[in-house]
């Protein structure tokens, strides 16, 4: 058994010494107790002959096996196995070194039978008394001041939780367990009784007088932790929580690292398996670009890329602010990992091509888009087109030129049966992705095509994105009410912002070009109900912060679809993916159409409207604005081809803004 080397601190020396100190006692003491503490005078002699061979004997024996390391206060049970080796080391020692030195000494048999036992007993206990007086100490002068709570589960999640929470300045004093398990009830976990059942919480705490819970059931399912929250706010209490599973597994936060409960605890899902081998093998050691890499998808992207070691992470985005918060957190987290920020726009030609020439990505994650309904349904609906249509178009024929392997777009489901301008032009952009597919699948057909992987991934909101309608409630909620929900009736898909990347990460790898992959949202959550929810979690009642409802805003629906009526999926290897079949697309429809987003100037919303309509039999606008131009299609200009040289540049920028109710994620 080796240690490292080093000279010793005056504290190591000062436990070694005590341990030499314990040697000396636990001899003497063996003799005491052999004779039933009457030390015949013919055995001192040996006594003393002796306790000269055994107590440096056993002393070297200490230091080899590294006892003085220990740090008392925190001494546990690696400590306690590291005590037996070495006495037991020393049970053998002791007698052997008797003989082969030939001690001329009367060694009783039980002294060297007791003599471990006492040893064992002297270092072991008096570390253990030590690491009790020291926890029982802190924790008297840390309690005057602590606040009572009640612990809901007592499973592994809350034998750590109370250890850290004994040994950490807490403001929590842990007054008792609650668990459904029949068999914990009535026993105690680091001296804290479990009380009932988790039903039985509400009862104990207005009998106690606490006003605080905490969650302590991470591995439970989302809809368990709802139901019980839900039960324990309806009561009056305030609810915490444990980190997830996946934050404490990822060592992001300890255990003891109580927060609020939140919307992502209650509404997520069960956590995604990943082929992490497939991942590995696809991102390790190669050159990641992410566009749109400060926005709420984007950024959660490029951390989950990094978990698998890409030899170089590009980050793309048009905000210098944005970009900034990622480069310092990367600097901050991982600063192993090679990361190049660069500013720049998906609608840049030039700049994309000077991005791909430097770098030479493997794989590009897009996720670059304007998301907010209302925002380009009025006043920027030809922008949209630009950003989302134009500029996916850009970037892929720069990612081909550049022989990137494969090419994800992150779409949305508004771009089913798209009801708004946002999500028309995002059916345009999977549209773009379709053309540009391999085609066949032969090794001719790769070439032509220039081997890249086109593939969309479309889900629909995402819980905490910036731009998405909880922030909007949290701030009504906390400025008094009231909280404004469009209709009573509206509903939506949710999902995890982590959740959702790894999905995104999971279509790129299975994807082979063209597909649309589709995410398993999901059940649907009324909006209303998801307000309610909210105003419970921040302690109020409906009677204190009114819901009124405004009305639909232009563009919106009342429910959201993940596929289109004359799409069917298919299954994918991965539970929560499956593969829309879309329609078939006319190549020189979808020139035409890029040709006019790339000539026009100034067309007004309604003129972009008029166009979709045309273009895309699908979109039906909720509320078809007044003065519709029927602009037909006869005499826009053609191109060649849908890969030719022609730069599309533009000033439009890289949108980072995600979903909610009123946006694209």
């Amino acid at each position: 058994m080796r240690y490292p080397k080093g000279a010793p601190s005056s504290r190591s020396l000062l436990v070694l010494a005590y341990d030499t100190l314990a040697s000396l006692a636990a001899w003497v003491a063996a003799y005491w107790l052999r004779f039933n503490m009457q030390l015949p005078p013919e055995y001192l002699p040996g006594l003393l002959d002796t306790v000269l061979w055994v107590v440096p004997l056993q002393t070297l024996i200490f230091w080899r096996f590294g006892l003085y390391r220990g740090i008392w206060r925190f001494a546990s049970l690696p400590d306690l196995r590291r005590i037996l080796i070495a006495v037991g080391v020393v049970a053998l020692a002791t007698p052997a070194a008797l003989i082969l030195f030939r001690i001329q000494a009367i060694v009783p048999r039980s002294v060297l039978l007791l003599d471990p036992l006492l040893l064992i007993l002297i270092m072991g206990g008096s570390r253990l008394m030590y690491r009790l007086w020291k926890e029982h100490r802190l924790t008297g002068l840390l309690s005057r001041d602590r606040q009572s709570v009640l612990v809901a589960g007592a499973g592994s999640a809350a034998d750590v939780l109370l250890r850290e929470l004994k040994r950490s300045p807490s403001r929590w004093r842990v007054e008792g367990l609650f668990d459904d398990d029949e068999g914990k009830i009535g026993r105690r976990m680091q001296d804290i009784p479990v009380l009932g059942r988790l039903a039985d919480l509400p009862r104990y705490a207005r009998h106690m007088d606490v006003r605080d819970v905490i969650l302590a059931l991470p591995s439970a399912q989302h809809a368990v932790r709802r139901q019980w929250t839900e039960t324990f706010t309806a009561a009056g209490l305030n609810v915490l929580t444990v980190p997830s599973l996946e934050d404490l597994m990822n060592g992001r936060v300890a255990i003891s690292s109580l927060r609020p409960i939140q919307l992502d605890d209650l509404l997520g899902r069960d956590p995604v398996k990943l082929d992490d081998a497939g991942l590995s093998q696809c991102l390790g050691n190669a050159v990641i670009l992410v566009t749109g890499a400060g926005g709420s998808i984007g950024s959660e992207l490029c951390r989950q890329i990094a978990h698998f070691r890409p030899a170089c992470l590009v980050m793309l985005e048009q905000s210098e602010y944005a970009l900034y918060c990622m480069e310092q957190e990367f600097a901050r987290r991982m600063p192993e990992l090679r990361v190049v920020s660069v500013i720049g726009d998906v609608k840049d030609a030039r700049r994309l091509d000077e991005i791909m020439s430097a770098h030479r990505p493997s794989v590009v994650f897009h996720a670059a888009a304007y998301k907010h309904v209302p925002l380009m349904e009025q006043e920027n609906a030809l922008q949209a087109l630009k950003n989302n249509v134009l500029g996916t178009f850009v970037l892929a024929r720069a990612a081909r030129a550049a022989g990137v392997h494969k090419f994800v777009m992150v779409s949305t489901d508004k771009a089913v049966n798209p009801t708004n301008v946002m999500g028309a032009s995002k059916r345009l952009a999977e549209m773009v992705c379709q053309v540009l597919r391999p085609r066949g699948g032969g090794p001719a057909d790769q070439a032509d095509s220039g081997g890249t992987r086109f593939i969309s991934v479309r889900f629909g909101n995402v819980l905490g994105s910036s731009g998405s309608v909880i922030p909007k409630f949290q701030q009504q909620i906390e400025s008094g009410g009231p909280v404004t929900v469009t209709h009573p009736e509206i509903t939506r898909f949710f999902m995890s912002i982590p959740e959702a990347a790894q999905l995104v990460l999971q279509a790129g790898l299975m994807g082979e070009g063209g597909e649309i992959f589709v995410l398993d949202m999901g059940e649907p959550i009324r909006i209303a109900d998801l307000a309610r929810l909210m105003i419970k979690l921040a302690g109020k009642t409906e009677d204190e912060i009114e819901i009124v409802y405004s009305g639909l805003r232009p563009g919106e629906k009342l429910y959201e679809e993940l596929l289109a009526d004359e799409e069917t999926t298919l299954p994918t290897p991965h539970p929560k993916l499956r593969v829309a079949r879309a329609r078939a697309v006319d190549e020189t429809q979808l020139r035409a159409i890029l040709d006019w987003i790339e000539g026009t100037a100034g067309s007004s919303d309604d003129q972009v409207r008029a166009r979709l309509r045309e273009w895309l039999p699908e979109y039906r606008p909720s509320e078809a604005p007044s003065g519709l131009l029927q602009i037909p299609l006869d005499g826009l200009g053609r191109r060649e081809s849908l890969g030719d040289g022609g730069g599309y540049a533009g000033l439009g920028a890289v949108g980072h803004v995600a979903g909610g109710v009123e946006t694209g994620h």
